[in-house]
């Protein structure tokens, strides 16, 4: 080998070269340690934020479990206290107690009134009402238990009032020497005082007020039965009260008191009328009386009640007779409950039950209205012989023949409490309920008095109560009702559940009915039809429109879409089918340009020629829906939905859908192969023709179908009105779910538009080779492929449209009706929750069952997503089939 073949490291040369380029061109395999920290940074981030979000749903639902797990618990009975008061005074008439269970009240029959501590029984003194040394024959009190008649055996009546006045002082005001009692309070004697914070005194005290003789009966005719009540305003109350003297004749008084507010006066005039009962004094159990004067109830003894309509005093009149217990059962105990539309009865074999008047427009009755028993208590221990209601719930107390007192609540039919005897009882003579609904006392026969303290705080709220049909004061049959809150305090809460749940679903399902078919039809064009450059520009947009705040869609579609809808009814009602048939009419006669000339028109013009299609459409509809509605809806489609015209018409268009899908999958499965046939080979302008021929002809076919099968169900006694179609009112479903459709839409057509265009190219490709259309194509290969995705798309938009707060809130009536009309109200459980929450009081049994309402949203919400996950795996392994 010549040195001229050793190469020379000075000298350029092959082997130089090669060095220079592993040098250059080498690069080390090692990752780097910044990349693999950052990898499991990424990692143990991403999987700490994934178990956070995972325990933030849990506890999301655990809190509203805690919430409203209260609602179904019962009561608990706290202090149970019995002590002996004096018995020397003869049989006991009343008992009061005030709303702080600190001061109790026992009238005898002799008129004394003896004052105790009720929470240790210690006695404070003692007044009395002067009656004479005469006993009362007869004795009522209101059902807020500071007013108090008393009959006497000389057909005299004497009102007064028996009330505890609670008073807020100063330390510094206080008593000099006040005795210490066994629970901290203090008395002079005859008030007790309580500190309270701010450095005050509660100061309790009796009042006792007695007024001057009233004859009602003629003289020395003594009166038997007595029931008394007070209304009107505090400048002139209004004071009736009805009596029943020794010969059974019944008579209704009324004392007008009008109070000079300058004097202080009180001047009364009192007038009597005699109601003709038929019946003889000793026939009588009980006689009740409502606030206003307009009702009278004469129950006998053989379980017979008589009603009588007192609207007109001076011409009262027998209203009804009804038997409220099976012969041979006396009434035991009779008592209205809060509100006075409901009569508690109880009876001697044991029986508790509740009725009420409903208006059942019967030719029975005077008045159409019927005694209706809607709640039974089922049987009892034994017979239940006094009774107390509360003042501001259905809650009342009752005390069987053994001397054992319950707690009932009369809508939800249950006995929540049974309080202690604390041993053998003696019947009781009186019975109490603290105005507060959270004590009760009761006296018995031989002196001893028991005080119980308890707290029931959600006692109109059990699984029945919010899931069940409930039957309601004045409603005609059990129903679910949800009312919260109402005019007066004396109605009864309505929290059923279910109207919520069903609006809920309504809307959802309707605005999805809109949503559905434009998004995925409006996905699958840009996906597969639309020119790149084009869709590069509408897609953007239309995911735009979901950033639009809901509120804001709910105040254009209230305040701007609903009066237009409302004046156009008829015409947006036919433009569900006079819209989809003219763009469908102007798509065929697209075909029907040169093909060249089409392809040139591809993209930007063939879209804002759709465009233009769609306002010809809308003013097509506008301008033939006055003759359609004169023609279909009798001249006016408002009037029409109230049972104006005929069924008919609104059929049609119901089943048109089904006739056209009738009618051209029918050709299509046994014409369509031969028309493609015919069609080949023909130019691309010709066999447009050919197409909208055959289009036109069958959706005359589909439209004399569909007439044909109207007419058929409107003579088989068929009517969408009470049903889909119900009285108009200008926010309803329709106009919410236009809304939530324009809110859902962008969300269905992103990731449809997403999962469509993510189907392989290689299938499109192969389904075009093979001779497919694009709609062929779009058809049985891509939107199969997709359908995994689309179903997600759709599930999203029903857990937008589920969820969706404001639109529902602005759009609606805000009415809680179950019915499928599209023209009615309604009220999701989530627009209740935001107009009910801020008016609730908190832990209160309102309070609680909003947050039940998210709990029922959060487990449909659950639901749909489980459901929706099974099937999208479904789809998933028929696409991998693919």
């Amino acid at each position: 080998m010549t040195d001229a073949a050793i190469p020379n490291d000075r000298e350029p040369g092959a082997g130089q070269e090669t060095k220079r380029r592993s040098v250059v061109y080498t690069r080390s395999k090692q990752t780097r340690a910044s990349v693999l920290w950052m990898d499991r940074f990424a990692r143990r981030a991403i999987s700490v934020g994934g178990l956070f979000v995972i325990f933030t749903v849990f506890a999301i639902m655990f809190f509203l479990v805690y919430v409203t797990m209260p609602l179904f618990g019962g009561g608990t009975v706290g202090e149970a206290k019995r002590y002996a008061l004096d018995q020397t005074n003869g049989r006991i008439l009343s008992t009061t107690i005030d709303e702080y269970r600190t001061l109790g009240l026992e009238l005898a029959e002799d008129g004394k009134v003896t004052v105790f501590h009720a929470p240790s029984g210690t006695k404070l003194g003692a007044s009395a009402f002067d009656f004479g040394g005469v006993a009362p024959a007869a004795f009522a009190r209101t059902l807020q238990g500071d007013d108090v008649a008393f009959g006497f055996p000389d057909g005299t009546v004497r009102l007064g009032t028996l009330a505890i006045d609670t008073a807020v002082l100063p330390a510094s005001r206080a008593p000099s020497a006040l005795e210490k009692l066994p629970n901290g309070d203090r008395s002079d004697g005859a008030a007790v005082y309580t500190e309270i914070p701010g450095r005050q005194l509660r100061r309790l005290a009796p009042r006792l007020v007695l007024e001057m003789p009233v004859q009602v009966a003629p003289a020395g005719t003594a009166i038997r039965f007595l029931d008394y009540r007070v209304g009107g305003t505090a400048e002139r109350p209004l004071k009736t009260f009805a009596t029943v003297d020794e010969h059974g004749t019944a008579r209704l008084s009324t004392a007008y008191a009008q109070v000079n507010m300058m004097t202080g006066e009180t001047s009364t005039t009192v007038s009597n009328v005699e109601v003709p009962t038929g019946l003889a004094a000793g026939d009588i159990a009980a006689v009740l009386l409502n606030t206003q004067g307009n009702r009278l109830l004469v129950a006998t003894k053989d379980g017979v009640i008589r009603r009588f309509d007192t609207r007109d005093p001076a011409h009262a009149k027998l209203a009804e007779t009804a038997r409220l217990l099976p012969q041979g059962v006396r009434p035991t105990a009779l008592a209205y409950l809060n509100g006075e539309n409901s009569l508690i009865v109880a009876g001697s074999d044991r029986s508790l039950s509740i009725w009420t008047m409903i208006d059942r427009k019967s030719s029975s009755t005077t008045d159409g209205a019927v005694l209706t028993k809607i709640h039974d208590l089922g049987l009892q221990p034994a017979p239940v012989e006094r009774l107390a209601v509360s003042q501001r719930t259905r809650l009342f107390i009752g005390a069987d023949r053994a001397g054992d007192v319950a707690l009932y609540h009369a809508t939800t039919e249950r006995r929540v409490l049974t309080f202690p005897s604390e041993g053998a009882a003696a019947p009781v003579e009186t019975l109490i309920l603290a105005p507060r609904d959270n004590g009760a006392l009761a006296i018995g026969s031989d002196g001893a008095a028991r005080l119980w303290t308890f707290d029931v705080p959600h006692p109109e709220t059990t699984l029945g109560s919010l899931f069940g049909k409930v039957w309601y004061e004045g409603y005609p049959e059990p129903g679910y009702t949800w009312q919260s809150t109402s005019g007066t305090d004396s109605a009864e809460p309505k929290l059923s559940l279910v109207p919520l749940i069903f609006s809920t679903i309504k809307g959802a399902f309707y605005s999805l009915v809109f949503a559905v078919p434009i998004a995925l039809l409006a996905a699958i064009y840009t996906s597969e039809f639309m020119h790149l450059r084009l869709r590069a520009v509408v897609k953007p947009l239309m995911e735009l429109m979901a950033s639009l705040p809901s509120v804001v869609i709910g105040f254009v579609v209230a305040l701007v879409l609903s009066p237009i809808v409302e004046n156009w009814i008829a015409a947006v009602v036919i433009a569900f089918g006079v819209v989809p048939l003219a763009l469908i009419g102007s798509a065929f006669l697209w075909q029907l340009l040169p093909r060249p000339l089409a392809l040139r028109l591809d993209g930007a013009p063939k879209l804002v020629a759709f465009f233009l299609a769609l306002a010809g459409a809308i003013w097509l509809t506008l301008a033939i829906s006055p003759l359609f509605e004169r023609a279909l809806f009798a001249g006016d489609f408002k009037a029409w939905t109230t049972g104006a015209g005929s069924a008919a018409p609104f059929l049609f268009l119901l089943v048109l859908p089904l006739s056209f899908i009738l009618v051209f999958g029918l050709s299509g499965r046994f014409f369509g192969q031969s028309w493609r046939e015919r069609l080949r080979g023909r130019e691309y302008h010709v066999a447009g023709a050919w197409e909208f021929g055959r289009w036109a002809a069958l959706t005359l076919l589909s439209l004399a179908v569909a007439a044909g099968l109207a007419h058929l169900l409107a003579s088989g006694g068929f009517d969408a009105r009470g049903g889909i179609v119900g009285t108009y009112v200008q926010r309803n479903t329709l106009i919410a779910a236009f809304g939530m459709a324009f809110a859902v839409i962008p969300i269905i057509y992103s990731i449809a538009e997403d999962a469509l265009g993510a189907v392989p190219e290689h299938l499109r490709s192969a389904s075009l080779g093979c001779g497919a259309t694009n709609w062929q194509t779009a058809r049985w290969v891509i939107l199969p492929t997709a359908g995994s995705g689309i179903f997600s798309a759709i599930m999203i938009g029903l857990g937008r449209a589920v969820g969706e707060t404001m639109i529902l809130v602005m759009a609606t009536g805000n009415t809680p009706i179950m019915d499928w009309s599209l023209f009615n109200g309604l009220r999701a459980l989530s627009a209740n929750i935001n107009v009910e929450l801020p008016e609730a009081v908190k832990d209160s049994s309102l309070y609680r069952t909003l947050f039940l309402c998210g709990l029922v949203l959060f487990v449909m919400t659950f639901i749909l997503n489980t459901l929706a996950e099974l099937v999208r795996q479904r789809f998933r392994k028929r696409a991998a089939q693919l």
